[in-house]
């Protein structure tokens, strides 16, 4: 039999980002509050976290293999053959986010080819910041990212060609390094 090791609440985890904090105002005010740290269950009693550094600290990004882009539907609704992993319905038409192998197949048109990053954290929808705090520090290392929100997941679209250095900047932030 297995010893079990105590484990203890040690509450809400303040986030080691002074940055983020110190000199991002549009990101963290200084006394700023989330109304609630509590790790939320859904319906199925899987727990989402709302807390930022927790969040943060447990991002687990992966990158997730192949080459995605963003297209625009020939025509109104899913085309037959395409396996989106995202759509977005705008005005315009609607987008989809496919494998580029299925963006080629079906021969249309792309200007951004990109990488997906998963991040493995199962974050709350309702979580203040997490979003800011990616990009923010993605931008300041030079590197465009589109954020897409999964029920579970937050899943990051960056340029093929910066992949390797999006992943190395995410590692760093979950790490608290400045």
């Amino acid at each position: 039999m297995r010893e079990q090791t105590p484990t203890r609440d040690v509450g809400p985890v303040e986030p080691p980002y002074p940055a983020y904090v110190a000199t991002r105002r549009s990101f963290r005010q200084p006394g700023f509050r989330p109304r609630s740290t509590a790790l939320v269950r859904d319906h199925r009693g899987m727990g989402a976290e709302r807390d930022l550094g927790r969040l943060l600290a447990g991002m687990a990004p992966e990158l997730v293999a192949g080459e995605y882009v963003f297209v625009l539907s020939p025509s109104p609704g899913m085309p037959d053959g395409l396996h989106p992993v995202a759509t977005v319905s705008e005005d315009e038409g609607l987008t989809l986010v496919l494998p580029r192998h299925e963006a080629d197949r079906a021969g249309l048109h792309y200007d951004y080819l990109a990488a997906r990053i998963t991040l493995r954290v199962h974050s709350d929808l309702a979580a203040v910041g997490l979003t800011a705090a990616l990009s923010t520090r993605l931008a300041d290392a030079g590197i465009s990212c589109n954020v897409i929100a999964g029920y579970h997941h937050d899943h990051l679209f960056v340029p093929v060609s910066q992949a390797a250095e999006a992943m190395a900047t995410l590692h760093d932030l979950a790490a608290g390094n400045p």
